[in-house]
């Protein structure tokens, strides 16, 4: 089994502003079980330090302190780690670089966590810790496969270790100018004039990892093969099709220890597979009376938990508003994101009180209280690498209704009348009218065919949803890798 170093931007139980969060606080311990050894490095940021302030000295170990060259100056780097079970987290420490409110979208990202990439490469010499593999997650991470064969190519220690990068998201790409090439990462200039890390007019962290990472995954099988089509690649197809065979859609799983409605003690009531009909009812009645909607558990619930972006298809509800205020359903949506989007929400709720709830912004808690209490679930997604709600909300009976792209078209199988199969439902096109369709295709099934509903919300909660599969499919990659 392999010695893994994760390279990420994020995750819990630390810190999270997206899915990748969600997968490094949960597939490193999944590849535990298989018996790799793995660790996880990310940027030390104020939102971490502020979290654990109470108990800094108890959760985190300072390890290392040492300098790396940025623009021609040293600029220090201080270690520190923590342990979550069997996983060891690092952290790369610089107040000016990471103690800000945001975690990203800042002129100087590039400078930022190209910092951080120098910092994690001269951390593995420092501490005399040498993985196998350096798998490496989003933009963020992306030049370090380059740094690996271009800046140390003479140091064995470093040459023999293997790359893997994974894509969360292609349309976030790391695009900067090609001045911070030499002076900050300290890449030599040749490699822009010879097109390695060249994008447009400047370098991209993300295309350099295509270029050099010996394995590029992405979060869906699906996903995996629209990246390759102008539609879906954000101008990156042309270098994926050239790494069309090294490239590999494994789909992302949830912790079911943590997403388990059984156990779970932020939802109102908890339940199980044995009484998931009663226990919805009681978590939507609850739901209902703290946020004020009317209380009725016969009503469909409609969820959403989302960031609300063009991405996620939020224009298509925004589309057909007032056929959805003139359905038989509730609506709770939860989350925040384009200003139009929040606004437009915003006066729904007040124009229909008791009806639909928008609560802006995040709240995890409130977000595990959706899941629980809503019978089904909105992801009307006009691209969706994966997605993590989908796969929430069927593990705690919310049947999705999706758009049929990236993970969403891997992870729901839609209701099938005549075999009695499914787990939700989904349409094909990036339409309002099918959605709506859709829509009242399942608002007809829950009122007028209450078995099959009750058939589909077996079937959705009993889906296996955590990382096992998936795990399995990641040995593989490392063991292809190795051998």
């Amino acid at each position: 089994m392999a010695t893994i170093l994760m390279v990420a931007s994020e995750g819990l139980p630390f810190v999270k502003t997206g899915g990748l969060a969600d997968v490094i606080g949960s597939v490193p311990a999944a590849l535990t079980e298989q018996g790799h050894e793995v660790s996880v490095i990310m940027p030390f940021y104020k939102k971490i330090k502020d979290k654990y302030a109470d108990r800094f000295n108890e959760v985190f170990t300072f390890e290392s302190e040492y300098t790396v060259s940025i623009y021609y100056r040293e600029i220090p780097v201080r270690i520190y780690s923590s342990m979550v079970e069997d996983v060891k987290y690092y952290f790369v420490e610089h107040a000016g670089y990471f103690e800000r409110d945001g975690l990203y979208g800042y002129g100087d990202d590039g400078e930022r966590f190209g910092y951080f990439q120098k910092a994690v490469l001269e951390m593995l010499h420092q501490l005399n810790y040498w993985p196998q593999i350096m798998h490496c997650h989003d933009w963020q991470s992306g030049m370090i496969p380059c740094m690996l064969k271009e800046c140390h190519r003479d140091d064995y220690r470093y040459s023999q270790i293997k790359t893997v990068f994974t894509i969360h998201n292609i349309s976030f790409q790391g695009n900067f100018d090609a001045s911070i090439l030499t002076p900050c990462l300290g890449v030599p200039y040749y490699l822009y004039e010879n097109g390695a890390v060249r994008f447009d007019t400047g370098i991209s962290f993300m295309k350099s990892a295509f270029v050099y990472a010996d394995k590029i995954t992405t979060v869906s099988p699906t996903y995996s093969q629209e990246i390759l089509t102008p539609q879906y690649g954000e101008h990156m197809e042309g270098i994926l099709n050239m790494r069309r065979y090294d490239l590999w859609g494994i789909t992302n799983g949830i912790d079911i220890k943590f997403w388990n409605p059984k156990t779970d003690p932020d939802i109102y009531e908890n339940y199980d597979l044995i009484n998931v009909k009663e226990g919805k009812k009681a978590n939507k009645v609850a739901l209902q009376k703290e946020y004020g909607l009317k209380v009725n558990p016969d009503v469909l619930l409609v969820g959403v938990v989302s960031r609300l972006t063009w991405q996620k298809g939020f224009y298509l509800m925004m589309e057909q508003l007032s056929a959805i205020c003139a359905s038989p359903i509730q609506v709770f949506i939860l989350g925040s994101g384009e200003g139009q989007i929040e606004h437009t929400f915003r006066n729904l709720e007040e124009g229909n009180k008791g009806k639909i709830v928008f609560y802006q912004g995040y709240n995890e808690a409130l977000a595990h209280k959706v899941y629980a209490a809503s019978d089904l679930f909105l992801m009307p997604s006009l691209f969706e690498p994966c997605g993590i709600s989908q796969l929430c909300a069927m593990r705690y009976g919310a049947l999705p209704l999706v758009r049929e792209t990236g993970g969403l078209k891997d992870t729901v199988e839609p209701y099938n009348q005549y075999d009695k199969t499914g787990t939700g439902f989904s349409f094909e096109k990036y339409d309002s009218v099918d959605m709506m369709n859709k829509l009242n295709d399942a608002i007809d099934l829950y009122y007028n065919n209450p078995e099959d509903w009750d058939m589909l919300m077996q079937n959705a909660i009993t889906k296996d949803v955590s990382w096992h599969k998936s795990a399995s499919i990641y040995t593989t990659l490392y063991k292809e890798l190795l051998d």
